[in-house]
């Protein structure tokens, strides 16, 4: 089968899917709709059918590059200064800690046990303990959005998951783009190679200098099919630039998103933009992803146990301790962690370009702990967000009463 026509076919699948299956999926039986996307992936890939052939998938780089840089520019544009000023700072506290903390826990838990299962020394385990730290702390908004359209509602305890969901994305995508500026392997000239810190300035300044020519480029422009092939323009360059030189494509690409979604009058229509164009571009990620994958010539199944029990395991302690922390923990109660257990595009965009990234060690583990760990956390995580807003929802709406009393008081002092 030809390589233009692979692309025909899972494009037109995800975009059926997209409007119909997810749909009635969510609907219905209130899943997150994609973890039948990376068994498809698995069953039509080199490892079972063959009807996607590695060659194929290495053909269709460029277009995963887009939806990498898709996914970071969706996340970037959630990040609109005037929004962000009406959130109150507490949440961004308890976000902020709960990230950090889940990042380094899952970190160093992944880099101990990857010394211990496979007998690599210090220097061999930090790359990919640190890429398995930033899949871990990302946790997907999908089950979130779901729970507040099928409850009718977006509370405080709404907020306060959609809050850390996108703060767990920052610091998601800021460290993996972060590594790989750091560990970039140079390229051999005849002049000074880049130092790990002018990469990470390059990587920044990719994202940032796209941002503000696309601005200029789009100027007053409210047209939504104007609008998204110039946002496919943008991305397009700035994932490609970046892909070149081989740093990650979601940093800038985040950049690009927050750019444009505080500089530009149509900040509203780029965000409809994205948000149409994402759930296609995901599916068609999950069938690639699901068709790259091979099974790691070392044992992967202790690795992966590891990262979904540590994971688990941070995600709960990170949010109890920042709830208690902040003083939030009697509103939120113990258990508010479980809403960020989903899994999502994020963490599979991650995986999957370090997956592809030239020389990272250990990626087929990385990559399973990944698809695995998406697979099983959609079934449930939609269900387990609506239970939380539902004991919860309004013990959080008093402490943020409580909260602006005590602003309003010292204000007035």
């Amino acid at each position: 089968m030809s390589a233009g026509l692979v692309l025909i076919l899972v494009v037109v699948g995800a975009y059926v899917a997209a409007h119909l299956a997810s749909e009635w999926l969510a609907r219905r039986y209130l899943i997150v709709s994609g973890a039948e996307y990376l068994l498809l992936g698995v069953l039509l890939g080199p490892q079972v059918s063959g009807m996607i052939r590695p060659t194929t998938v290495g053909d269709f780089a460029p277009f995963m590059t887009l939806a990498f840089g898709w996914i970071g520019a969706l996340v970037g544009a959630q990040f609109r200064l005037p929004e962000l000023m009406r959130i109150p700072r507490v949440m961004y506290r308890v976000a902020w800690l709960e990230a950090l903390f889940s990042f380094a826990t899952v970190a160093g838990i992944m880099a101990a046990t990857l010394m211990w299962w496979f007998g690599l020394a210090r220097g061999e385990v930090v790359r990919p303990a640190i890429v398995l730290g930033a899949i871990a702390v990302a946790s997907a908004p999908a089950g979130i959005a779901l729970t507040s359209r099928s409850m009718g509602q977006s509370g405080p305890m709404i907020r306060q998951l959609s809050v850390a969901t996108a703060i767990d994305a920052v610091v998601a995508i800021t460290t993996f783009g972060v590594l790989l500026a750091v560990t970039h392997p140079g390229t051999p000239s005849t002049v000074r190679p880049l130092t790990a810190t002018e990469w990470v300035v390059v990587s920044i300044a990719v994202g940032l200098l796209g941002g503000i020519l696309f601005h200029l480029f789009l100027g007053p422009e409210r047209k939504v099919d104007r609008l998204f092939i110039a946002l496919a323009g943008a991305l397009i360059l700035t994932s490609g630039a970046a892909a070149y030189m081989r740093l990650s494509p979601l940093l800038p690409a985040m950049l690009v998103g927050a750019v444009l979604v505080n500089t530009s009058h149509s900040n509203v229509e780029i965000r409809q933009v994205l948000a149409k164009v994402e759930r296609p571009l995901y599916f068609v990620l999950l069938i690639f992803a699901g068709a790259a994958w091979q099974p790691s010539s070392r044992g992967w199944l202790v690795p992966v146990a590891v990262l979904l029990l540590a994971r688990t395991v941070a995600k709960l302690g990170a949010a109890r301790f920042a709830a208690r922390w902040t003083g939030v923990l009697p509103v939120l109660g113990s258990s508010w962690g479980m809403g960020l257990l989903g899994h999502g595009g994020l963490a599979i965009a991650i995986a999957l370009n370090y997956h592809l990234h030239e020389g990272s060690a250990l990626s087929n583990v990385v990559f399973t702990a990944a698809i695995v760990s998406v697979f099983l956390s959609d079934v449930f995580s939609a269900r387990v967000v609506r239970s939380l807003v539902s004991a919860y929802g309004g013990r959080v709406a008093g402490a943020a009463r409580r909260h602006a009393q005590q602003r309003n008081g010292q204000g007035a002092a």
